[in-house]
């Protein structure tokens, strides 16, 4: 419908998997499902709901009449029961026993974290994919030295490895405050209107085993072990903080790894993949933009901002609940996953065809190498028996000499400069013997691997779970 706005998550940045999920089919065929584990579990604990019934509302989850709910809740304007009397319509035998004992919640939160977990499930897999592309460039260039910055100034060497290390282990802590997340959803089940539970005290006579009983089978149905174990009429608010924390922190690791390449995409020394045939822009047709990076801090912006809206939802439940969240989390949950569903694809793709120009690289470290290396040019002339104040005096003297001439466009010569001076002791041939930038990486190499080595459990565990997921 190229007449009325259109979510740009659906158009161009989500996944067909994620905008499924958080489809109108979705979410009412999972209603429907609902409605069927509570009338199964009802019957088996012994309400007067027959077979044939439960039979007959699963032989229609899926033929939903939208035309004849949209009809129905411009009348009664509620939308869950706009639903109840549309699945009445479609199996009619059943029409009478569908919601029993149950409030509108019953449907929609359940729903929402049945769809919440998977979705969760699926960014999971994601995210291992992306650590899994990260440990293999962070390998492929553990010892390939680079000018470090801190302050954005320039400062001791790193390599290039280590580096990406550092932008893995930020999403390193994100993939375990995403398993906490997963392994802690519960089911809200079948509470009533206030979360007491009355009216099954009712419809079961006073039996709080079979009330317990029928809460644990409609919970199994959906693969949930752990049960709210008290509520309002909604589930805790603050499992969407949870939940949105968890994807805002996916998005500031992303948004640090991909402001960085921006940087260094400035300096030449990283790009993004670049298509043959791509254009960086409509005017200046020599430009490579960094457009995925800037794509993913854009979106990472959207995405952080987005979960406070979580945060302001559970700390304005008034008592047992207010209805000020329905219209706030049918907007801001799903396209928080959406979101970060399209982030992590963005960044995927950044990371698997990542250009490390390493010539640039190694002139970029080399134009700073003789001040970098100072320090152990003092200690090289000392053992040769020079004054160690003396040496600090020549060797401040003459950087400050040699960064003046790099000011001025000119070359700063510092070894040079240093040859010269007689009491320093140290020779041109000496000095140059002492610019091999892989003297200044430390143990960078030897992190890297240990490190990558510490994540196999994490990124060899992606088939299994992918499965399980269909994706």
């Amino acid at each position: 419908m190229r007449d009325k706005y259109e979510s740009p998550f659906s158009s161009r940045y989500a996944s067909d998997y994620m905008l499924k999920l958080f489809s109108s089919d979705t979410r009412y065929t999972t209603w429907r499902r609902l409605w069927v584990a509570l009338a199964e579990a009802e019957m088996k604990q012994g309400l007067g709901i027959t077979e044939d019934q439960v039979a007959e509302l699963k032989a229609h989850i899926d033929d939903i009449d939208y035309d004849l709910v949209a009809k129905r809740e411009k009348e009664v304007r509620h939308d869950v029961m706009a639903h109840v009397y549309a699945y009445g319509k479609a199996a009619p035998s059943a029409a009478g026993i569908i919601h029993l004992g149950a409030t509108s919640c019953y449907v929609t939160d359940n729903a929402d974290l049945v769809i919440y977990r998977d979705a969760l499930k699926y960014i999971k897999e994601e995210l291992r994919a992306l650590m899994a592309n990260l440990a293999e460039c962070a390998l492929k260039y553990k010892d390939v030295p680079t000018l470090g910055y801190t302050h954005y100034q320039p400062a001791q060497p790193v390599t290039v490895g280590k580096r990406v290390s550092l932008w893995l282990q930020d999403l390193e802590t994100d993939f375990y405050e995403l398993e906490f997340a997963l392994e802690n959803i519960r089911f809200l089940g079948c509470r009533g209107t206030t979360g007491t539970e009355a009216s099954f005290m009712d419809l079961f006579e006073g039996d709080t085993d079979k009330i317990d009983g029928m809460n644990k089978m409609i919970a199994e149905t959906f693969g949930f072990t752990e049960i709210f174990p008290v509520s309002g009429q909604t589930y805790p608010r603050k499992t969407d903080v949870r939940i949105m924390n968890c994807l805002s922190s996916i998005a500031q690791s992303c948004y640090r790894m991909a402001q960085d390449i921006r940087l260094l995409q400035h300096d030449r020394q990283l790009e993004e993949p670049f298509e043959k045939n791509q254009i960086g822009s409509s005017a200046m047709a020599y430009k490579r933009n960094p457009m995925r990076c800037e794509r993913i801090c854009s979106l990472a912006r959207y995405l952080m901002t987005d979960a406070m809206n979580a945060v302001m939802t559970a700390q304005s439940q008034w008592l047992e609940r207010t209805l000020d969240d329905s219209a706030n989390r049918r907007i801001s949950l799903p396209e928080g996953f959406l979101c970060c569903d399209a982030i992590l694809r963005i960044a995927k793709n950044v990371t698997q065809g990542i250009v490390v120009n390493e010539k640039v690289v190694d002139k970029t470290l080399r134009d700073y190498l003789p001040f970098i290396a100072t320090e152990n040019i003092m200690m090289e002339a000392v053992k040769k028996g020079g004054n160690r104040q003396d040496i600090h005096e020549i060797i401040r003297t003459c950087s400050m000499e040699a960064t003046a001439a790099m000011k001025d466009g000119r070359d700063g010569a510092l070894l040079e400069k240093l040859a010269a001076e007689p009491s320093l002791g140290l020779s041109l041939a000496e000095l140059e013997e002492l610019m091999d930038p892989r003297q200044y990486t430390g143990r960078c190499a030897g992190q890297v691997e240990r490190y990558v080595e510490s994540l196999k459990p994490i990124i060899d565990g992606a088939a299994a779970e992918s499965e399980e997921l269909d994706i």
